[in-house]
This record gives C-alpha cells, structure tokens and sequence, in this order.
C-alpha cells in the first residue's frame, strides 16, 4: 500500500493503518492518518487533506504551540478538532530538548529523557484518552498531529497500533518511517532554523539532525516508563476491555 499522503507544506504525513493484528484481520487503510502542523499547508495540500474525510482531528500540540502555528484549513473544513488546553510536554516543544546540547551523543540522550517522562504529562495523557474514545465510536477518518508530527504523534500512534494487535515489531518500523518519510531533508531544516536560534549556532549538524529525527531507543523509553503498556492505556487512558474491543471492531478488518 501507499502510506504517504503526498503534501508539500505539511510534514510526514502518512496512513498508519494497513498493518497485520494479531487478532485477525489488518488495520483498516484510509482511517487512521498522521502528519506534523499544517501552518505552512499550500492549497493544493488543503485539497488533498480534504478528500480524506476527515470527521475529526486530534491535536497534540500545546497552547503555546497553537498560538504559533495556527493550522491551515480547507474552506469547507467540516472535521471536529479535539485538544486539551494547557502544555502536553512540560516543555513548550520536542525543540526544547535541544537545551545544553551540542552533540549527537547529547542529543540521542535528551530525546530518551524527553520520551521516558512524555507518558505522564497530564494534559496529553488527557488528549489520548479522548482519542480512545473517539476511535472505539467508530466515528469516521481521523488525523492526529502535533508539530513535528514525529513524538507526540508517534508515541500516540505506537499506542493505537499496540491496543489494535500490530507487532512490537511493525509498531516500531513505522514509526522509523519518519526518518524517510516525504522530504526528511526540509524537515530537518525548518527545524534547524528553530534549535539554532534558540539554542546557538554552534550546534553540531549531527545534534540537530537527532533532535529531528526518530530511534527506537526513544519509543522504548517511554514503553519502559508505563511497565505494561496494556495496563497504561487502561488505567490511564480508560481504555477498557469493552472500548478496546469496539475500537478493534471499528478498525481491524478481514
């Protein structure tokens, strides 16, 4: 299948369904979609975000990060945005990992820090929850972003992934495709821009690459911090045995 929705100003978006359950059955294509923020979206972008359908849209990002990056929209924009005012990271974005750091090496370990405590923000956890709820309603195609569309997005999709049966394996080889995914080059650089003006211009190129980019060591930090990932989203998230097995009729098909 084709993952990639093809957009020019909206980053890594992508179709994350499609994938084998270990229930039966394959995640359905053409429901579940993830992107970065669409501030920079071109018309021809809204035009290929709005065949999608879209009935709702969860937003990850912060108030601040709201404010900055206000998203571009379709004149017959219809879908419903959830989000939770207040800050999803304690940080104001993933770019603010990039305080202190000069290295690679320094930058891979700030983003294992920043994941292993990302489970316990209260205003995301409470972003997630309604997304559960939403996604066991069986309500329509949905997109979940943040700003990157890289860490809060892919921890909440490794999590979507995980209660609908896709191995830990395939769970982890899609979110590795956000180093690859559309132009990774200009994604990179817009954030350059960002982290070298916020944290010098004497950063190492590598250091910024890794600020940008996804590893698997990020996504075990956070899986590390919840123990069970199941009993996370259940008590956590409230997800139930019940919700999960809508959302598993709602999206898991033959």
């Amino acid at each position: 299948m084709t993952r990639v929705v093809p957009t020019q100003g909206i980053h890594n978006f992508r179709d994350f369904g499609g994938y084998t359950s270990q229930f039966g059955g394959r995640i359905a294509t053409g429901q579940l979609f993830r992107s970065g923020q669409h501030k920079d979206a071109t018309a021809e972008d809204l035009e290929q975000v709005h065949r999608l359908g879209l009935a709702y849209i969860v937003d990850l990002r912060s108030d601040s990060e709201r404010a900055l990056y206000p998203c571009a929209r379709h004149a017959d924009h219809r879908a419903e945005t959830l989000f939770t005012s207040g800050n999803t990271l304690g940080l104001q974005s993933h770019i603010d990992a990039g305080t202190g750091v000069r290295t690679a090496q320094e930058a891979h370990q700030a983003m294992v820090e920043l994941y292993r405590h990302m489970p316990l923000r209260p205003v995301l956890q409470e972003t997630l929850r309604r997304y559960f709820a939403r996604l066991s309603e069986d309500s329509g195609p949905s997109l979940v972003h943040c700003l990157a569309g890289k860490d809060r997005t892919g921890l909440a999709v490794a999590l979507v992934q995980h209660q609908l049966g896709v191995h830990l394996d395939d769970i982890r080889a899609d979110y590795m495709l956000t180093n690859s995914t559309g132009d990774a080059a200009a994604r990179i650089a817009a954030g350059a821009e960002a982290v070298r003006a916020n944290f010098g211009a004497d950063m190492e190129d590598g250091a910024v690459r890794t600020l940008m980019s996804v590893h698997p060591d990020y996504l075990d930090a956070a899986f590390a911090t919840m123990g069970s990932i199941d009993g996370y989203c259940r008590t956590q998230l409230g997800l139930s045995s019940a919700l999960r097995d809508k959302m598993c009729a709602a999206l898991i098909v033959s």
